[in-house]
């Protein structure tokens, strides 16, 4: 299974905000939207991520306070990112490795899409229950023994 899969299923909403945006419309963004996380892009290009993490991290550090900070001061400016072509499997070990929860998705320069940790749990869930109702279906209709065995006619 590829990103590529995910994508299909999940649409293609994108939601994201400049680098010099402030913080709290960001996190205004995020919460009306019920979302974790924001691409940054600038000039056509990614230049961050912005999640819920480093908005909490931004905030802590700041005494409990967003004040006048701009998405740029609290973005990932290296987000990890993939390709629609990347497999699954190599998506959950990127992002168990580096403890990330949401993931660009880029055709060389151009952002197709966000996945996030769910997703991948969520079609890993899919493609199992599927593979399971195949194989109950399968045993289901297994010929009895009678059936199995061709007739020896002489």
């Amino acid at each position: 299974m590829k990103v590529s899969d995910i994508l299909r299923v999940k649409g293609n909403t994108l939601y994201t905000v400049t680098p010099d945006e402030p913080l709290a419309r960001a996190i205004e963004v995020m919460a009306d939207k019920d979302i974790g996380s924001l691409v940054v892009m600038e000039h056509g290009e990614l230049v961050g991520m912005l999640t819920f993490r480093e908005v909490i991290q931004c905030i802590v550090k700041n005494a409990g306070v967003v004040g006048e900070r701009l998405v740029r001061s609290a973005m990932d400016d290296h987000p990890l990112t993939c390709t629609s072509e990347t497999e699954l499997d190599e998506v959950r070990r990127m992002m168990l490795e580096r403890h990330a929860r949401y993931m660009p998705v880029m055709d060389k320069r151009m952002l197709m899409g966000v996945i996030s940790f769910y997703d991948v749990a969520k079609a890993v869930v899919d493609s199992q229950n599927f593979e399971n109702r195949m194989l109950k279906a399968y045993i289901r209709d297994w010929p009895s023994g009678d059936d199995a065995q061709p007739s020896a006619t002489l």
